[in-house]
């Protein structure tokens, strides 16, 4: 029989194929001996069997069953016992990295009966929040039930109950809470909650295998030439619970600054909170910085494995962590996408630290991490003329560099329509966005959102992408229902042209006046350019029709030029008259000719009388074909002595003279 369920034990990094990148992570660490909680994967092979016929593979339930068995005798828990219940999550994991593309299930085992098991054991405002947070996310992901049904009755018991956060709610609010959830999803689903464990977590694989070909999925898959037919693992893990506390929390950490590529841990930390409400970016997380602070020993901790993580993989690393009454758990680790300045900055520096050669350093910087270090910015006049004019609008986080300008929509369905269909720059406004807002961001010139910080799903998918991004912007306020959003009294609807410093978390209304980089200030991406001219085996040759493209070129280290399109050099503001004159000249010069050829033939037929008038009209005709031709042949010469000039300029500055 085909095995189709692997432990974390008997994976490895380089099972990617089988266990997803995110299995093989897990196996990973745990093999290293870090403190991850137990699990199993079940294999991509398994999901494609399920896409193929709608059901799991023959024995693949068996399998689920006696792993669970192990991880319960690992955990000390049982799987739905009522006094002492194990929960566990599933959660998704491709071969590639699709970060938010598919579906996590979390706080499965829980019912009416596990629910005051958990709250005698733990405690209660814990036991009956995560309840709370199962019954909404099996709806949403494995029921379809819309996810705005939940969060308006959340919002309206935190109102009620005068609570800024989810976590200002105490035990009574969260039970009315549950008992409101389980009659929603009765009306929704038709049918009760379902309170058997092993229900819940057969059908939340199914959702997380099907969600490979859910919309985002596969538009993010189309988008990234991401193959459609690998398929997705599901990883089943005994759940730690960042909720339990203040002692208790969640957080996303890279080994490296995703901004700048410095070394140094960088991410955030959202205490008494679940791995979700990081990436949702529905509070406002710490940064991972005010942990050495506020818990030195858990900074301290997590620093150690990102830095014993980053030299076993020999790449920075994308890790989610949990903390469980002061205790750290480990729940992913994966090769980090950082965009162009930074990811370039980290392969040199790994290599002046011994970890990576040259050539290894060389393949981690993409093309397309040149041509964004190459892209025009905001000219740092016009922004501040921009202020001096009132158009600044707010500063939010520095979320993915670049500069964007475009149209403002709310909805990423119109995003998608304009910025793919339209061909149109738009600048995707959202509150926050999630997973089912990726094919508005894909098309989008750059996103701008309200709430979030440097891991929420906005940072996380357009720094991946190179698209612009300012997140976490608290100042402005975004009503979808008026399609606008206020900052004091300014408003910027649907339509107006909106500009975004992905670099500074700067936001301007209007267009600002962007200038080409300086790439005498790219010491960084010169310096590995300089390496691949070591290694190199073809030259690179430019197209350069003035002067001032080869001194372009040669800045950015061509070693000649291939291709020189004299017809542009006739293009100029200076040259373009006398182009248009020479033109004008032809027809006329074969014009005034045809006159002169008709009027020889009269001559030959003509009186003596008449021929001495038509001998001065012939003179006159004369003299004006002379004149055209010494201005078509004079522009001409002209346009030849500054086409000259300019290849002998192209010349000189190849030849570095």
């Amino acid at each position: 029989m085909a095995k189709h369920v692997y432990p974390f034990e008997e994976g490895t990094a380089s099972m990617r194929d089988l266990l997803g990148g995110k299995g093989a992570g897990l196996a990973e660490m745990t093999r290293l001996g870090l403190p991850v909680p137990p699990g199993f994967t079940i294999t991509t092979k398994a999901c494609n069997v399920f896409t193929r016929t709608g059901r799991f593979p023959p024995g693949m339930w068996k399998q689920v069953e006696e792993a669970l068995s192990a991880v319960e005798a690992k955990g000390g828990r049982k799987f739905g016992d009522p006094e002492h219940p194990l929960l566990v999550s599933v959660r998704s994991g491709a071969k590639l990295s699709m970060p938010g593309m598919m579906d996590t299930v979390l706080n499965l085992g829980l019912n009416d009966t596990t629910v005051e098991a958990l709250a005698r054991t733990a405690n209660e405002r814990f036991a009956w929040d995560a309840y709370r947070r199962l019954i909404a996310m099996f709806g949403r992901i494995v029921k379809d039930v819309d996810a705005r049904r939940f969060e308006t009755t959340l919002e309206r018991h935190k109102e009620k109950a005068a609570a800024k956060k989810d976590t200002d709610l105490g035990a009574p609010e969260l039970k009315a809470i549950v008992a409101e959830f389980k009659a929603l999803y009765r009306q929704e689903v038709g049918e009760d909650f379902p309170q058997d464990p092993m229900h819940q977590l057969r059908e939340s694989v199914g959702a997380v295998f099907r969600s490979w070909n859910g919309k985002r999925a596969v538009d993010y898959r189309t988008f990234n030439k991401i193959p459609h037919h690998l398929g997705t693992a599901a990883n089943v893990q005994m759940m730690v619970f960042g909720n339990m506390g203040s002692d208790s929390g969640t957080g996303v950490a890279f080994t490296r600054n995703q901004v700048t590529g410095a070394k140094e841990l960088y991410g955030e930390y959202l205490p008494n909170a679940q791995g979700e409400d990081v990436v949702a970016g529905t509070r406002t997380p710490l940064k991972i910085a005010e942990l050495r602070e506020d818990a030195p020993e858990l900074y301290s901790d997590l620093a150690q494995v990102a830095d014993r993580l980053e030299k076993h993989f020999r790449e920075a690393q994308d890790i989610e962590f949990t903390v469980e009454q002061g205790t750290l758990w480990m729940l992913q680790t994966r090769a980090a996408k950082p965009p162009a300045r930074a990811t370039v900055r980290i392969a040199l520096d790994m290599v002046r630290e011994g970890l990576i050669t040259k050539d290894e350093a060389l393949l981690r910087v993409e093309p397309d991490h040149v041509i964004h270090l190459l892209l025009p910015q905001f000219d740092d006049k016009a922004k501040l003329e921009a202020k001096r004019s009132g158009r600044f609008l707010a500063r939010g986080l520095n979320a993915s560099p670049g500069a964007a300008m475009g149209t403002v929509v709310f909805d990423p369905d119109e995003a998608e329509k304009l910025g793919r269909d339209e061909r149109k720059p738009v600048i995707l406004v959202r509150v926050e966005t999630s997973p089912d807002d990726v094919h508005g961001v894909l098309h989008s010139k750059g996103v701008l959102t309200a709430r979030g910080g440097a891991t929420s799903h906005a940072a996380v998918v357009t720094r991946g992408l190179g698209i612009p991004c300012v997140a976490g912007c608290e100042d402005i306020q975004v009503d979808y229902d008026a399609a606008e959003f206020r900052v004091g009294d300014k408003v910027v609807r649907r339509g107006d042209t909106l500009s975004i410093d992905g670099g500074t978390g700067e936001v301007f209304a209007g267009s600002i006046r962007t200038i080409e980089p300086d790439f005498d200030r790219e010491v960084d991406l010169q310096n590995l350019l300089a390496w691949a001219d070591e290694v190199r085996s073809l030259q690179v040759w430019a197209n350069a029709d003035y002067p001032r493209d080869a001194v372009r070129a040669r800045k950015f280290g061509a070693q000649g030029v291939g291709l020189d399109r004299t017809e542009h050099m006739f293009m100029e503001t200076d040259r373009l008259p006398i182009v248009h004159e020479m033109i004008l000249a032809a027809p006329e010069y074969r014009k005034v000719k045809r006159q002169r050829e008709t009027l020889a033939k009269q001559m030959e037929a003509a009186t003596n009388d008449r021929r001495q008038d038509l001998e001065g009209q012939l003179a006159e005709l004369d003299s004006r074909l002379e004149d055209l031709s010494r201005r078509y042949i004079g522009s001409l010469e002209h346009l030849g002595r500054m086409q000259r000039e300019d290849f002998v300029g192209i010349l000189r500055e190849m030849a570095g003279l």
